[in-house]
């Protein structure tokens, strides 16, 4: 009766629909959780996903949970996530793609999970790292630790939402740092995660400072324009 009261006070609702949640029913409906647009990359040695990065750098292998297009279910959720303080959401996506992949044998050689890092003072105004709260999720499914200590963003840079192919590159090119203390992952295998993959551009910085230490990188994220 309490649930009920509070829920009528405060309801919760479905990140992706809006709908009123249901008892059981956690971030997601279930309708949601079954009906948002899958990509099944994960099962596509060339998916979409992989080829971006094809003649960039070397990619083990990428792929990403949902396609992303404007005005879809996948947008509105993940509006929710980075600027509506749906920090759990993140976490709840993770799990669910963590059930997905499970039982690739993409992931079976994964090390560490390493989220795309936030300026401190882009972390300290969201107070959460999106990418970081979906890489709990996947370490929690997946059993496999994930590490926010590895990659740094040592300037703050502008947001990507509205720039072009080179202008996201240019953006993002010398941005991010690799401990040099962290010897541990050398020549180890890492799942670089991100929120949405558009051009790469990102996910290429950051992958760029991750080989120079002879460390192999695979890619998730949770939506692809592609």
């Amino acid at each position: 009766m309490f649930f009920d009261l509070i829920n009528i006070l405060f309801p919760r609702v479905c990140a992706a629909c809006g709908e009123v949640l249901l008892k059981l029913e956690q971030e997601i409906c279930l309708a949601c959780t079954v009906q948002l647009p899958k990509t099944d990359f994960h099962k596509i040695q060339g998916n979409p996903v992989a080829k971006i990065f094809w003649g960039r750098i070397e990619i083990e292998n990428a792929f990403a949970y949902y396609h992303f297009h404007k005005g879809n279910k996948v947008q509105h959720m993940l509006h929710q996530l980075k600027y509506k303080g749906a920090q759990k959401l993140g976490e709840k996506i993770g799990q669910l793609y963590g059930q997905e992949l499970i039982n690739s044998v993409f992931c079976k050689e994964i090390d560490f999970i390493v989220p795309v890092p936030l300026h401190p003072k882009k972390l300290k105004k969201r107070g959460y790292n999106q990418s970081e709260s979906f890489a709990i999720g996947l370490s929690q499914t997946l059993n496999i630790p994930f590490n926010t200590k590895l990659l740094t963003r040592a300037v703050n840079s502008e947001t990507q939402t509205k720039k072009n192919r080179f202008n996201r590159w240019e953006n993002v090119s010398e941005i991010f740092c690799a401990d040099e203390n962290n010897i541990q992952f050398n020549h180890r295998h890492i799942l670089l995660v991100d929120d949405v993959i558009t051009t790469g551009a990102t996910i290429e910085a950051c992958a760029r400072v991750l080989k120079a230490k002879q460390i192999r990188v695979s890619v998730a994220a949770i939506a692809s324009t592609q």
